[in-house]
């Protein structure tokens, strides 16, 4: 009669465990998949994405992709998925859908579940932070960051400038757990005379 208790709190916390690094490990699948669809953008001809011309809208997602966010100092890089909803976030950083596009006046918003981004507290004012979109190659470098309440959605407001905020769950440790946001700024650095509306 012993065995059968401690057999069950075994079993109970293995499926306690795997529920819990379903979205890890599903989101380092989906991570390698996505990184070879944005490889096929990267060197597809714009007119076979699905019926884009060139000068056509540059800035909305192609297969579900919109850019690529590269942290070298951290060593880290992944596909921006578009949007923030669960299933889009379990895979991996998705864009804000109201905020702009890299290079274009405004904020640029990704959130990602702090699973992925553990190491984003290590982040400081100068590190670069690299965007490539299908247009181009942006670079900002970190300006700060705050912690807040997830209802303080002015983190996100547009401001003049090209600017990059970075949103996640506080503390990073925390998992599922975590009561608060840490939102990352950065300002991107505009090579003289390259602009985009």
């Amino acid at each position: 009669m012993g065995i059968a208790p401690g057999l069950v709190l075994l079993v109970g916390g293995g499926v306690v465990l795997a529920v819990a690094l379903a979205p890890v490990i599903g989101g380092m699948l989906g991570e390698r998949q996505a990184e070879e669809r944005w490889a096929r953008i990267l060197t597809t001809p714009f007119a076979d994405h699905q019926g884009e011309q060139p000068g056509s809208d540059l800035f909305r997602p192609v297969d579900g992709l919109d850019f690529k966010l590269t942290v070298p100092r951290l060593g880290y890089s992944e596909v921006v998925r578009e949007g923030v909803a669960l299933d889009v976030l379990a895979r991996g950083p998705g864009h804000y859908p109201r905020t702009a596009w890299p290079g274009q006046p405004g904020d640029v918003g990704v959130a990602a579940h702090n699973v992925y981004w553990l190491r984003f507290a290590e982040l400081s004012p100068g590190d670069e932070i690299v965007l490539e979109a299908r247009y181009g190659l942006f670079r900002y470098r970190v300006t700060g960051y705050t912690v807040v309440t997830p209802g303080e959605t002015w983190v996100l407001d547009a401001s003049p400038g090209r600017h990059l905020t970075l949103t996640t769950c506080w503390p990073l440790w925390a998992g599922q757990f975590a009561n608060r946001r840490l939102a990352i700024f950065a300002h991107q650095e505009v090579p003289q005379g390259r602009t985009l509306r």
